[in-house]
Order: structure tokens, then sequence, then C-alpha cells
């Protein structure tokens, strides 16, 4: 079996980390006996900057026709804020319909977690955030821009549709062997009345037609983030809108350790799909080999994942284990080793199984 492969390293430490990724990737692939070719694209701030494109219309087309692609990381100091984000990965995200984003938290063994008393018996969830809609939709627009009786409308677009294939994905994941059949809806009914009221209906309605043997629960958003701190170990599956889950995740990646260790995937199941770290480009880091690429390799392991390939993803999180074991920190800088000592090592365990 072949994968074919896009690969946007992007700016910053990005391509740092993708290196990385792609030897375990390729350790995986040996190990596994699949092939795969990859296809780099250097969409990013230096393509920006040289011709003042973020991502041409043609690369879309291109791009669809991709088993994944890998994305290292977007954003430069040299780039107004949201050039780039807009530019590239949510366009990608909606020119592609890449509908779901899923952020396992999973705090590993020997992982710092700032909750005094948790292990990794007590994190070990995923959250399901619907990608494509919501507040991210940009509806919305200015009345009287720059005078004082301005108005700034953003609004936040639910279709039923969108929310249903979200809450269907979120079902069914909660329904695999690896969760416990548990199933959180994240909302604020008390107050967003219109689109959580769809979001309510369309979870019980679901639930009850499909899905009576999962267990089925409801937290508004302010008490899942006070829940994550006091009880990380109440939660199996989460199921939210675009807002809410990209602030939960954040929240969570650092109950899992910190962003050195998070990773997503934007997901159309049976379609390319894609996966990164989610730490950022940190471009202070840039070349000095010690950035974290954990959460790039965790990004490969989901990619193996999706590709139809767990057992390999299976070996890359034991890896990612074999490696925090021999680390002084997660911390950039601070990992007693380099950026490509850490790919060394998970890629060697993957390859050869300790």
């Amino acid at each position: 079996m072949g994968y074919n492969i896009a690969v946007i390293a992007g700016d910053g430490t990005g391509p740092e980390v993708v290196r990385e990724g792609l030897k375990v990737f390729a350790a995986a692939a040996d190990r596994a006996g699949f092939t795969y070719e990859l296809q780099e694209y250097d969409f990013g701030a230096a393509r920006y900057l040289r011709t003042g494109e973020t991502l041409p219309e043609s690369a879309l087309d291109e791009l669809a026709k991709y088993d994944a692609i890998l994305l290292g990381a977007i954003g430069h100091p040299d780039v107004p804020p949201g050039v780039l984000e807009q530019g590239i990965l949510l366009k990608l995200r909606f020119a592609l319909d890449l509908y779901i984003n899923l952020r396992p938290v999973k705090l590993l063994p020997g992982a710092w977690t700032p909750i005094k008393g948790k292990g990794p018996a007590d994190i070990d969830f995923v959250v399901v955030r619907e990608n494509t809609e919501g507040l991210y939709a940009s509806t919305g627009g200015f009345l009287r821009k720059g005078t004082p009786d301005e108005i700034a409308v953003q609004e936040s677009v639910n279709t039923r549709k969108g929310v249903e294939r979200c809450i269907r994905y979120a079902f069914d994941y909660a329904n695999r062997d690896d969760r416990r059949g548990e199933l959180t809806l994240c909302g604020k009914t008390n107050v967003l009345t219109y689109a959580w009221d769809l979001w309510w209906r369309a979870f019980n309605e679901i639930g009850d037609a499909d899905y009576g043997h999962i267990r089925r629960d409801y937290a508004h958003v302010d008490a899942i983030c006070m829940w994550f701190l006091k009880n990380p170990e109440w939660f199996d599956v989460i199921v939210t809108d675009n807002m809410f889950g990209d602030i939960i995740t954040d929240l969570a990646a650092m109950v899992q350790g910190g962003m050195g260790v998070a990773a997503g995937g934007n997901l159309h199941p049976g379609k390319v799909s894609m996966f990164e770290p989610m730490g950022g480009s940190a471009p202070k880091y840039e070349g000095m080999n010690v950035i974290n690429p954990l959460a790039a390799i965790a990004a490969v392991g989901m990619m193996l994942d999706y590709l139809g390939q767990p057992e390999a993803a299976v070996w890359v999180e034991g890896g990612m284990a074999h490696a925090i074991s021999q680390m002084d920190s997660l911390a950039a800088g601070q990992m007693g080793m380099g950026t490509s000592d850490v790919g060394d090592v998970v890629a060697r365990f993957v390859a050869e199984g300790s």
C-alpha cells in the first residue's frame, strides 16, 4: 500500500520539526511495510514576502488529490497577524472542507502536568471541534467604521448540516474500541440561545436515534474549563463548536504537558486531511536545534492512524514516551538534547520496537 503526502513545512521552526516528524514516518513505513511519496510546498512567510502570494487557487485542486497533508507551522513577525493564518490555514480548512478539528489530549508517562496529583490515567480525552462554521465563518461587517458611532458585527454561522456531521463524527469516535463510550457536549445553552438550541437538539436527536448506547452529558464551556483543571478524568470525548473548541484545546494542551506535545488533525473523513503540531512557528528558536519536535511527531502519529496504520500510530506514541523518559524537560532549550536527537530517539524506537 502506498500513500501520497503533501508537506508544508511553513515558517520559523516548522521545517525543523517537520524534518523530525518525517524521520519517524519513514521508520514507521519501513517497519509496517508501506510505501509513500512526498511533495513539498513552500507556502508560508518567505513566499508571501517574496511574491505577495499566500495560497494560489491552483494549489487547492492539487492538494485535494493527496491522501494527507503534514503542516509544520504558519506565522512570522515580518507578516501582519492574520494574513498567513487566513490566507493559508483557514483557506485550506474551508476550501478542502476540513470540517472536523480533532485534538487528542493525553498525558504521556513522564510528561509534566500542572495539575497536582493527576497522572496519565487521569488525562486521556479527545476534543472534536467543528472546524468550518461558527464565528470563524467571517460573516459580519462594519457600520459607520472609524466614527464614534461605529458598529462591528461578527456572526456565528451554524448550519444543521455542519452541526450534525460534527456531532455524528464525535459519536462515532466515542464508539471506538479505545474510548469509554462517553460523549460530552460543550456549549453555552443558557445564553447563546439560537446557535446552541440547534446544537442541543441535534445532539439529543442523533443520540436518541442512532447512539443510544453512548452515555451523553452536557457542560457549559466555562464549567469545562474548570473541570479540565480539577477533574480531567471525567472526560472521554467532547464535542463543541469552532470558537469554544479553539479555546478549550489550548487549555487542554497545557493539561497534557504543553504545546510541545500537542497535535491536531483537520479532517474530512474519507478525503485529504491535514495534520499539524499546535505550538506555532516559534521563530526565535529557528535554526538553533532546541525546539521540541514531539508535537510534530504526534501529528505524524495521528496521520498514520487516519491513513489506516493504527499499529504504527501506537509505535509512535510509545516512541514519544520513550523519548520523554530521556529528556530533562519538554520546554525548548531545556530538553537536555537537541531537536534532531529527540527525533532520532523516537525513530529508533519505532524502527526497533524498543
